[in-house]
């Protein structure tokens, strides 16, 4: 991609994305979507053999597009849009699924955690003529108040059991009532039942697992749509 025509905000802020990564940006097709997305190249040397199954504690999982994020973007992507409807991606990462849910019309919101994540959302994200998104830190112990929206989405959110409680209470305060939630996991991850089973106290919840190779091998995402009960 030609980054001289990014708008010149786009690219100071690129600019500081790589005095700090490598990155580059990488072909991301999904359904009928075709996006160019902001990724880091060196994902060895950060990375340096974390488990991200084990030791989640200190794994970036931010840094690297994961499977679960792909397979959640499909959803939004096979997911007719009858109307705008505003959207949440919460650590967003990347956001590979928020960028695909802007493309089909959704009015997005990016989020995550640490303001140079919000860095390669914003020109992934320009780099794409998706100019119409909103991009927030989130801090999940203490949430700010803003709209509540239509859909909530997350991928790979659920890896440390004490962000449950706040995680459930960051759904009830930025949910529609008559809202929905996706969330998408890698079936091993341990702590997803954990959760899961918190969340069923006040949400009906359907999970839907979906096959996809990675790496030649076939691996096991779950999907999960959280609907607040009556």
């Amino acid at each position: 991609m030609d980054v001289t025509s990014l708008p010149e905000k786009t690219q100071k802020v690129l600019k500081r994305i790589r005095k700090k990564y490598k990155v580059g940006f990488e072909p991301l097709r999904v359904r009928d979507i075709e996006l160019q997305l902001l990724q880091v190249t060196d994902l060895e040397h950060l990375l340096a053999g974390k488990d991200p199954f084990a030791d989640v504690s200190n794994f970036p999982f931010w840094v690297k597009l994961w499977e679960a994020s792909l397979m959640l973007a499909d959803v939004i992507a096979s997911t007719p849009v009858e109307k705008e409807l505003s959207l949440l991606e919460l650590g967003a990462g990347l956001g590979a699924p928020g960028l695909v849910a802007a493309a089909k019309g959704y009015k997005v919101t990016l989020s995550d955690y640490e303001p140079h994540i919000l860095d390669f959302q914003r020109v992934s994200a320009a780099a794409n003529g998706l100019n119409d998104m909103d991009f927030r830190i989130i801090d999940w112990k203490e949430p700010k108040e803003i709209p509540q929206f239509d859909r909530i989405i997350g991928a790979e959110i659920l890896f440390r059991d004490e962000f449950f409680d706040p995680l459930l209470e960051v759904f009830n305060r930025y949910l529609a009532p008559e809202g929905e939630i996706y969330i998408a996991h890698d079936a091993r991850r341990k702590s997803v039942p954990k959760f899961l089973s918190l969340a069923a106290q006040e949400y009906n919840v359907a999970v839907s697992p979906r096959k996809m190779r990675s790496d030649d091998q076939e691996i096991t995402i779950l999907i999960n749509r959280l609907i607040r009960k009556k």
